[in-house]
């Protein structure tokens, strides 16, 4: 029980849970599961569909695109943050593998048939965990238009030449 007061206190302190009361949070947790990893465990791989969503709470992930063979990292997963929304709604396969980067980490799960009950018997509850999926994409957009940006500006230098 204090374990799920402590995820209570720690979620209702996230962006997920601005706008929700300590109760709705707890309802959340209800629908979840922890999960613990250990450093260098595959979390979600590439080619599945994903089945539940993930956030973080304690340490941290990674995402590795297969480049022929040798794993390219190509992002952070850090406390608070979702992750394996894309492929969880728009149900296609992943082209990332999650793996945990740090030596412990912890993660609520949010499993596909919960999600699809939390639709149903909490809709605000879900409508916010759908706006933090939002969130989180629009974040790993930006980050990732940055990095290229960064990266052509770098091959091609100021003037757009090479």
């Amino acid at each position: 029980m204090d374990e799920k007061i402590d995820l209570a206190h720690f979620l209702n302190q996230q962006y997920l849970c601005e706008s929700l009361t300590i109760k709705e949070v707890r309802i959340l947790l209800d629908y979840m599961q922890l999960v613990e990893v250990k450093g260098g465990e595959v979390i979600a791989d590439i080619g599945e569909v994903s089945e539940a969503l993930y956030f973080m709470v304690n340490g941290e992930a990674a995402l590795f695109y297969d480049n022929n063979g040798k794993e390219t990292e190509v992002g952070r997963i850090q406390l608070g943050e979702l992750m394996g929304e894309m492929s969880f709604f728009d149900r296609q396969p992943r082209s990332v593998r999650m793996r945990a980067v740090s030596s412990e980490a912890q993660l609520l799960r949010l499993p596909r048939p919960m999600y699809l009950r939390l639709r149903v018997e909490h809709p605000y509850i879900a409508v916010n965990l759908l706006e933090h999926a939002i969130v989180s994409l629009d974040h790993l957009l930006r980050r990732v238009s940055k990095d290229v940006a960064t990266f052509s500006h770098y091959l091609y230098g100021a003037a757009g030449k090479r």
